[in-house]
């Protein structure tokens, strides 16, 4: 099983989110699941169609998810729509303020490639804390968990 990670990650505290996801899936126990990350901007939709799941992660800018992230289902929507229906994502964002418009985009986005919303939605405003990493952690842990059973 593979899951793939497409991530947006410009800032120090995106990095953060994005280091605590990756350690949550690839955590030992979980057996038969290769991890692959590929940054939004050289993400394909070969990429895509090779996963059997997703963990998306992007800031939220001005109320939006990334320009980079909504590049990516861009260029493979259409490529992608009718074969990765009912595959399990899950959700980072961080922002300063105003994260919903970015959550009802992807929301409508996944909804529309028939995808299955697999972890609560992570949302970080500020410096992530040891909360907000430990919840980073399990969204990884869980997304990869539902693809090892």
């Amino acid at each position: 099983m593979r899951l793939l990670l497409i991530h947006h990650t410009p800032s120090p505290h995106c990095q953060e989110m994005f280091e605590a996801v990756l350690a949550g899936a690839s955590d030992p126990e979980i057996e038969g699941v290769e991890v692959v990350r590929r940054p939004a901007l050289t993400c394909s939709a070969a990429d895509m169609l090779d996963a059997d799941g997703y963990l998306l992660g992007s800031p939220a800018n001005l109320g939006y998810i990334s320009g980079a992230l909504k590049h990516a289902f861009d260029g493979a929507y259409y490529q992608i729509l009718d074969s990765t229906r009912g595959r399990p994502f899950g959700l980072y964002l961080h922002g300063n303020e105003g994260t919903e418009g970015a959550e009802r985009a992807v929301e409508g986005i996944t909804t529309g490639l028939g995808w299955v919303k697999a972890a609560e939605t992570v949302v970080v405003s500020g410096r992530p804390g040891k909360h907000d990493l430990e919840a980073c952690w399990n969204l990884g842990a869980s997304v990869a968990a539902q693809l090892m059973e």
